[in-house]
C-alpha cells in the first residue's frame, strides 16, 4: 500500500500509468473501436488519411488504424510474457546464488557469465533466422531465455547484502528452510529491484520484438506493429508519400517505450530517495529567491 501511495504522488508514474493503461485498453477493446478487420481490404492502396481511415490505408488497402489497434495485442503480449519469463529467471536464480553461495553460486554465476559474454541482439538475429519466420511466441521464448543474466546479476548482489541482515539471521538460528526465508524475508525487500528488471525487460523485449520483426525475420501474417514497419518498408511508404503508414507504429513504440521509462523512472526513484532531486531543487531555489529579497 505504502508502494501504491508513493506512486499516486510520483508525477512520472501517474503519466506512465496513464499513458500504459490507454493503450492496454485500446488493445483490448480493439474490435469496439473499427469496424474493420485488420486483413481486410478496405480502400485503395496508400489512401492519405481521412474521416473514414483515420491513419490512411497500407499498400495492400488495410486499414492502419485497425491494424496499429489489433497490433497492440500482439506487442504487449510479446512484451509483458518475454519481461515476465526474463523477471522470473532472473530473480530465482539471482536469489539462490545469493542466497545459497558456494558451488550454487559458482555454478550460477558460470553460466551468467557465459551468456553475458555472447552478444545478445547477434544471438538473436542468429536464433530467429536459424528458426525462420519465427512467431511472436517464439520470438517472447528466445527473449526470455536469452536476456535473464542482468537480472541474475543484480538480485544476486542485493540479495547477498540482504542475507546479512538480522531478521533473515533470525530466521536461520529459529530453523526456517531456505526457501521459506528466500521467499518471506528476502524477496519482498526486492520487490524494487524485481519491478525495475520487470519493467525495463519489458521495454527491451517490445524493441526487440519490432527489430526482429523490422528486418524480416518475423512472422508476415502476424498483425503487429514490427510487421507493420516491415511492410511499409517493403512498400516504400516513405518514398511514395505514404508517412502514415511507417509513422503510425513508429508513434505507438515511441509511446509505449515512454510510459514504460516514466514507469521504470519513479519506481527508481521511490527506491532511491536521493534520486528525488525536482523537489529540494524546488525548495533551494525558493530559499535563494527569498534570501536575495531580504538583501
Amino acid at each position: 500500500m505504502d508502494l501504491l501511495n508513493q506512486l499516486k504522488h510520483n508525477k512520472k508514474a501517474v503519466i506512465g500509468l496513464s499513458l500504459l493503461f490507454l493503450i492496454i485498453l485500446v488493445a483490448i477493446f480493439a474490435p469496439f473501436l473499427t469496424e474493420y478487420s485488420p486483413t481486410q481490404r478496405v480502400g485503395r492502396p496508400h489512401q492519405p488519411p481521412s474521416a473514414d481511415h483515420w491513419l490512411g490505408t497500407t499498400r495492400l488497402g488495410h486499414d492502419v488504424f485497425t491494424r496499429l489497434i489489433y497490433g497492440a495485442r500482439v506487442s504487449l503480449a510479446v512484451g509483458f510474457g518475454a519481461g515476465l519469463l526474463i523477471t522470473v529467471i532472473g530473480t530465482v536464480l539471482g536469489i539462490i546464488a545469493g542466497y545459497k553461495g558456494g558451488v550454487v553460486d559458482e555454478v550460477i554465476n558460470f553460466f551468467t557469465n557465459m551468456v553475458l559474454v555472447v552478444p545478445n541482439l547477434p544471438l538473436l538475429l542468429v536464433l530467429a533466422a536459424f528458426i525462420g519466420q519465427a512467431s511472436p511466441l517464439v520470438i517472447a521464448l528466445i527473449l526470455g531465455f536469452t536476456s535473464w543474466a542482468w537480472g541474475v546479476r543484480v538480485t544476486r548482489s542485493e540479495t547477498l547484502s540482504i542475507r546479512q541482515r538480522d531478521y533473515v539471521k533470525s530466521a536461520e538460528m529459529l530453523g526456517e528452510p531456505a526457501w521459506r526465508i528466500m521467499a518471506l524475508e528476502i524477496f519482498p525487500n526486492l520487490i524494487s529491484i524485481v519491478g525495475i528488471n520487470f519493467i525495463g525487460s519489458v521495454i527491451y523485449a517490445v524493441i526487440t520484438e519490432a527489430t526482429l520483426e523490422f528486418l524480416g525475420l518475423g512472422d508476415p501474417n502476424t498483425v503487429s506493429w514490427g510487421i507493420m514497419l516491415f511492410n511499409a518498408q517493403n512498400a516504400s511508404a516513405l518514398s511514395v508519400g505514404a508517412w502514415w503508414d511507417l509513422l503510425s507504429p513508429c508513434f505507438a513504440l515511441a509511446v509505449l517505450g515512454l510510459s514504460l521509462a516514466l514507469i521504470n523512472f519513479a519506481i527508481d526513484e521511490i527506491a532511491n530517495p536521493r534520486l528525488r532531486t525536482g523537489g529540494m531543487l524546488t525548495r533551494w531555489t525558493r530559499m535563494v529567491r527569498l534570501g536575495e529579497g531580504k538583501l
